[in-house]
Formats: structure tokens, C-alpha cells, sequence
């Protein structure tokens, strides 16, 4: 498969969090996406940027929050999340840019 640039703007960064580290013991890996990007144009990007096989992606979208900045009421961006799990025997160092 190859890579078009489209998919960099699918996948805007991995993310590394606690829950993300603890649901990789099941092979699953978690990205920022896109939020118009859909699952089997994320499942596409994956595969082609890191060359592993996609068993299933799941989705969330997580709402901003409303926060203070300088004493000033702002909210949050809304975040949208890919859950990634890759078949077995394929891995993806995270650690490492795309």
C-alpha cells in the first residue's frame, strides 16, 4: 500500500497517555484523528504509514472543556480519538515520529 498525503492529515499524532499505555498490552494503540476523518479512512492511514495490519479501530470524541486562561472564561478544543487494534504480531513504535 502506498502512502498518499492524505493520510498525514488523517492521523494528527499518537497519543501517550496512562490509558494508552495499558490498553497497548492488548495490541491496541491509541491516535489523535482528524475530526471529519472516519474508521476505514483512519484503518487505511495506519496501515500505510507503519505497515501493519488493522483488525479494528473504534472512535471517541472527547468535548473541550471550559477553562480559565488569564482569568478569562475559554473553552477546549474538541478532541477526536482512534483506538487502533492491530492484528497479531504486528507492533508500532510510538516513540518514533510518523
Amino acid at each position: 500500500m502506498t502512502t498518499k498525503p492524505e493520510h498525514y492529515d488523517v492521523i494528527v499524532k499518537p497519543l501517550i497517555t496512562e490509558k494508552a499505555t495499558l490498553v497497548s498490552d492488548a495490541n491496541a494503540y491509541v491516535f489523535q484523528v482528524a475530526k471529519d476523518s472516519n474508521k476505514p479512512a483512519i484503518k487505511e492511514a495506519v496501515e500505510a504509514l507503519f505497515n501493519v495490519k488493522v483488525k479494528a479501530v473504534n472512535t471517541t470524541i472527547t468535548k473541550g472543556k471550559t477553562k480559565r486562561f488569564k482569568g478569562r472564561p475559554g473553552v477546549r478544543s474538541d478532541v477526536k480519538k482512534a483506538y487502533v487494534t492491530l492484528e497479531a504480531g504486528n507492533s508500532i513504535d510510538v516513540s518514533t515520529g510518523l
